[in-house]
């Protein structure tokens, strides 16, 4: 119980920072393409990274309760999430580029129903309340987002082919720390593939300057160590906890805090029907969490 406790409020605060660092993000582009921003905050993360996981990896050697890491099961797991990261981001910004933010939000948000999809065609059965704070969650990410009349545009389709991408991401993850992979060096991995892979759509649609990255240093430096680095490993540890349709739940708060985000810092107005939206995503996170049997049984 304590451990579920401990891996959702690590999620939750994966969301938050991942929600905030829009702001970020926003104001990176004003400097540079979206691919350069891209593969500069992933390599920035894994530089980081490397540091922080040798020291943990130290401190670990020199505990009584030591394992050694499953070299393999870790390096194929960190490649195979450096590859759907890639793929999801690479998608997202060729996406973002011909459709509209709000449309973008809602359907990379998607993502919240395609995992269980993905668990049912692998034999992971969910539960009937898992379906309906699901279902609730995509109607709130739909009065939160969509601010016009919904139709699909190409750029909507690479944002689906996105969701489907983080949700393969997320499905991924699950399974190789299911056979032993180490989350932190497995983090490290994924950033060094990503990199490598969003590296080559940079050079071809882009021309990275040294002065426009110098430009949004303060964007680079806030989402590759804190949206990057330390969020999406926090993603990796905190699924340890919970399976991945309740942490695709809570991750999906991201849209709510980005949201919050833009209203606080950036003096956006939120409406009353997107207030509702964000009341309705909150109250589906929250619900996924409750054990409902204690009550049912009090009522017979």
């Amino acid at each position: 119980m304590l451990k579920n406790m401990k891996g959702n409020l690590i999620l939750l605060l994966t969301a938050l920072i991942w929600g905030t660092a829009f702001v970020a993000q926003r104001d990176g582009m004003n400097y540079l393409g979206p691919y350069t921003f891209n593969v500069t905050r992933t390599l920035l993360a894994a530089i980081v990274l490397i540091p922080v996981t040798a020291a943990f990896k130290l401190g670990e050697k020199r505990s009584e309760n030591y394992k050694p890491i499953n070299k393999k099961t870790t390096i194929t797991g960190g490649i195979a999430c450096g590859a759907c990261l890639g793929i999801a981001s690479t998608l997202q910004q060729i996406g973002i580029v011909t459709t509209t933010a709000s449309k973008a939000g809602f359907i990379t948000a998607l993502y919240v129903i395609i995992v269980p999809i993905i668990g049912l065609v692998l034999g992971t059965k969910q539960s009937k309340k898992i379906w309906i704070c699901v279902i609730l969650a995509i109607v709130g990410f739909y009065l939160l987002c969509i601010n016009e009349g919904f139709s699909l545009s190409i750029g909507d389709a690479f944002i689906l082919a996105c969701a489907v991408g983080f949700a393969v991401h997320i499905t991924v993850i699950d399974r190789f720390l299911s056979r032993g992979a180490d989350a932190l060096v497995m983090a490290c991995i994924q950033f060094w593939a990503a990199a490598l892979f969003m590296i080559v759509p940079t050079f071809i649609f882009e021309k990275p300057t040294i002065e426009g990255i110098i430009a949004s240093r303060y964007s680079i430096l806030f989402t590759g160590i804190m949206s990057s680095a330390v969020a999406y490993t926090l993603q990796i540890v905190g699924q340890r906890y919970t399976t991945p349709a309740l942490a695709t739940l809570i991750m999906s708060l991201e849209s709510v805090f980005a949201a919050l985000a833009g209203w606080l810092l950036l003096g956006e107005n939120l409406s009353l029907k997107e207030l509702l939206g964000c009341a309705l995503v909150f109250a589906a996170v929250i619900l996924a969490q409750v054990d409902l049997k204690p009550v049912i049984h009090k009522k017979e």
